[in-house]
C-alpha cells in the first residue's frame, strides 16, 4: 500500500521545511509511521531537526524517519545507462555522436530522478505518510510538471508501437545489431512506465499540496498564481498555511506596539485575499528559530491546534465535468481557479490549449465535444466554463 503523499512548498525563505519537518513530527508523535525527505537543493531538513541527514533514511525519532535526496547521485546511478541508450538511437538515425551526447544531457533530469525516488520510497517503506519539503515554487512547478513533460518528448521522439515491436528500431536505423535495439527500447518502455506512474501518483487522491507563504502581498499573489498552475496539472492544492504571522498587541501602548499593530494590520489584509483558495492555517512568528523534535512539536501545535495534520480541504469534485446546458449546448466545467490571472483559450486539434499566466497546458477533450465547436467561455464560482456547440459538419459522422 503506497503511504500518503504531503508536498510542502512556497517562495524560498518563508518557512516551508520548518512546517514540513513539524508536521511529519506531529504524525509521528500521533502514532503515524511518518518519513519527511527533502528535494530542495539547500537542504535544510537536517537543520531544522537538528541531526545530520543523507540520501540514506535514518530513523530521527520514535516513528519519524528522514532522508535528504542527492539528485546527482541519482544521475550518476540512474541516468548513465539510460543516457546511452538514447545515445544508441540518435546514432542509429543519422545524428552526429558529438550532437547526441548533448541532446541526452536534458534538462531537468536530477528534478525528475529526486521525484522518482520520492515514489519509490513512498511505496516500498513501512511508513503511512510520507512529507516532501520541496524546493522553491518555481523549481516546485518544474518538477512537478516534468513527469508529463517528459512523457510527451519520449512519445513524439519514441512512438510507442515503435518500442512495443521487436526489431523495429533496428530497421528504421538500418542497423544489423538487433539485440542492441531491443535493449534500448526496453529502457524506453521502462521510462515511459515510469513517467506513467509519476503522473499517477501527483494527481492521486492520497496526493496532497500545501503551499506556505508568508502574509504579503507579493508572496500572495505568487501562491494564488501556483494554486492555478498546479490546478493545470491536475494536482490538488488543500491547504494553504500563512506562516510568522505576527501578534497582536490589543491596547498596548508605545512604538513595538504601533508597529506590530500596523503590520498585523497588513497581514491581515492580505490573508482576507486568500482565504477563498483552500483551507488557511496561520503560524504565528517566533522570536527563536525553531530547531529539534521538541520545538517543532510546539510549531505544529501551533498551526494544527489539535486537528489531525492529515486533514485538508481539497475539493471532491471533478477537475474537468462536462453538462448539458441546452438543447444544443454542452460545457466543459474546468475547476480552475483562475482569479485576476491572464487566460487565454486555443482549440488545437482535439485539445483545448489553457493558458494562464504564461503556463500552458492541453486539456484532451471527451469524445463529444470533439465533435463540437467552441461557442464561448466564462469564468463563474466554479471555475472556467466553456461552451460548445454541435459541429455540423461532424456530428453525424
Amino acid at each position: 500500500m503506497t503511504a500518503r503523499l504531503l508536498l510542502f512548498t512556497g517562495k524560498g525563505g518563508v518557512g516551508k521545511t520548518t512546517l514540513a519537518a513539524a508536521t511529519a513530527t506531529a504524525l509521528a508523535a500521533g502514532g503515524r509511521k511518518a518519513l519527511v525527505v527533502s528535494t530542495d537543493p539547500a537542504h535544510s531538513l537536517g537543520d531544522a531537526l537538528d541531526v545530520p541527514l543523507s540520501g540514506q533514511v535514518a530513523e530521527v525519532d520514535a516513528g519519524l524517519w528522514a532522508a535528504q535526496v542527492d539528485p546527482r547521485a541519482l544521475v550518476d546511478d540512474a541516468w548513465r545507462d539510460l543516457r546511452g541508450h538514447l545515445r544508441t538511437v540518435l546514432a542509429g538515425a543519422g545524428v552526429d555522436e558529438l550532437d547526441a551526447e548533448e541532446l541526452t544531457v536534458l534538462p531537468g533530469v536530477e528534478e525528475l530522478l529526486a521525484l522518482s525516488e520520492v515514489r519509490r520510497l513512498a511505496e516500498r517503506g513501512p511508513w503511512d505518510v510520507v512529507v516532501v519539503d520541496c524546493g522553491p515554487t518555481a523549481e516546485t512547478l518544474r518538477l512537478l510538471a516534468l513527469p508529463e513533460a517528459f512523457a510527451s518528448y519520449l512519445e513524439r521522439l519514441f512512438p510507442t508501437h515503435r518500442r512495443v515491436v521487436r526489431g523495429l528500431l533496428a530497421g528504421v536505423a538500418g542497423s544489423t545489431s538487433v539485440e542492441r535495439w531491443d535493449a534500448t527500447a526496453d529502457a524506453l518502455g521502462r521510462l515511459a512506465e515510469e513517467l506513467e506512474q509519476l503522473r499517477d501518483l501527483l494527481t492521486s487522491p492520497t496526493t496532497a499540496v500545501r503551499l506556505v507563504l508568508t502574509p504579503e502581498r507579493v508572496v500572495a499573489a505568487e501562491t494564488r498564481r501556483t494554486v492555478t498552475a498546479l490546478a493545470l496539472q491536475g494536482i490538488r492544492v488543500d491547504g494553504v498555511v500563512a506562516n510568522r504571522v505576527v501578534p497582536d498587541p490589543g491596547d498596548d501602548r508605545g512604538p513595538a506596539a504601533d508597529w506590530l499593530r500596523t503590520r498585523r494590520t497588513e497581514q491581515d489584509a492580505v490573508l482576507a485575499e486568500l482565504a477563498d483558495l483552500a483551507a488557511l492555517r496561520t503560524v504565528g512568528h517566533r522570536a527563536a528559530e525553531p530547531v529539534g523534535t521538541a520545538a517543532l512539536l510546539d510549531v505544529a501545535e501551533g498551526l494544527y491546534r489539535g486537528r489531525d495534520p492529515l486533514e485538508g480541504e481539497a475539493g471532491d469534485g471533478p477537475l474537468l465535468e462536462v453538462v448539458r446546458t441546452g438543447e444544443r449546448e454542452y460545457t466543459l466545467r474546468v475547476a480552475l481557479p483562475v482569479g485576476d490571472s491572464e487566460l487565454d483559450l486555443a482549440r488545437v486539434g482535439d485539445d483545448l490549449a489553457v493558458t494562464v499566466d504564461g503556463r500552458r497546458r492541453l486539456v484532451a477533450l471527451p469524445s463529444l465535444l470533439k465533435r463540437c465547436l467552441v461557442t464561448g467561455a466564462e469564468l463563474d464560482d466554479t471555475g472556467l466554463a466553456v461552451r460548445f456547440e454541435p459541429d455540423p459538419d461532424l456530428w453525424m459522422r
